[in-house]
């Protein structure tokens, strides 16, 4: 297999090395990353402007737009044969309504809709946890190898957001499966939460800054952001309408 790589988050950020690393046990891969953070753009594209497309180092482009550019030049201009469109591993949750926001999300469904099947890899944070991207290669991988399994359907792709480690498993009829000397999170097919963010503004004179808090949005028993938050993988299929 033959995997297009993109994130959100840049070329150089720590998430698309560690994606790069799992992803490269299962076949040949291509990167083609903005060369600059695009968090939050969700399906936003370059139509009327030139994209700049610059070779990082051998196999890696850097590329002048966002993550949805990425997928359009990759399939269409530098890998044409890839079979699987992967994006991430964001740093930080795209769980619920964000994956229209996203732009980790966004990359696949462009790939979705040119005919590639994809998957977006989110590692979730809390207030004071840490991300872990020896951990979330390995995690990764494991999803991969699950998902490869199955057989693939036009139309659809998959959003994959990992746990914070340091997060207590509330679920003790879920919980964490022992690997080797520690435990890791379970595999949790899950539908995607429906409930808004929080949304709230601290006023200033003349503007307003936005202050909900992630932690605080609302949850659905068994949705994503449920099986995220209480300490497992969640895994999403989605499709494209």
């Amino acid at each position: 297999m033959k995997f297009l790589i993109t994130n959100d988050d840049g070329i150089d950020a720590p998430g698309i090395r560690a994606l790069a690393k799992a992803a490269s046990q299962f076949g040949e891969i291509v990167v083609v990353a903005p060369e600059d953070a695009h968090s939050g753009c969700g399906h936003r594209v370059t139509t009327y402007e030139p994209i700049s497309v610059r070779e990082d180092k051998a196999g890696w482009w850097a590329i002048g737009g966002t993550p949805a550019d990425c997928a359009r030049v990759g399939i269409r201009e530098i890998a044409a044969d890839c079979d699987w469109v992967l994006a991430g591993v964001n740093a930080g949750a795209n769980l619920g309504v964000d994956v229209f926001m996203s732009g980790t999300v966004a990359a696949v469904r462009e790939g979705a809709l040119l005919g590639r099947p994809g998957i977006a890899f989110s590692h979730y944070r809390t207030r004071k946890g840490a991300f872990d991207w020896g951990y979330a290669a390995e995690t990764v991988g494991r999803v991969m190898e699950r998902i490869f399994a199955d057989s693939t359907e036009p139309g659809f792709f998959w959003n994959v957001n990992l746990p914070d480690l340091s997060t207590p498993v509330e679920n003790s009829k879920i919980g964490r499966t022992p690997t080797g000397n520690g435990a890791s999170p379970q595999l949790i097919d899950c539908p995607v939460g429906r409930g808004h963010l929080p949304v709230d503004f601290v006023s200033s004179p003349g503007s307003l800054t936005y202050r909900g808090v992630y932690q605080e949005r609302p949850r659905g028993a068994g949705d994503d952001v449920d099986v995220c938050f209480g300490g497992n993988v969640a895994i999403t299929r989605m499709p494209i309408w």
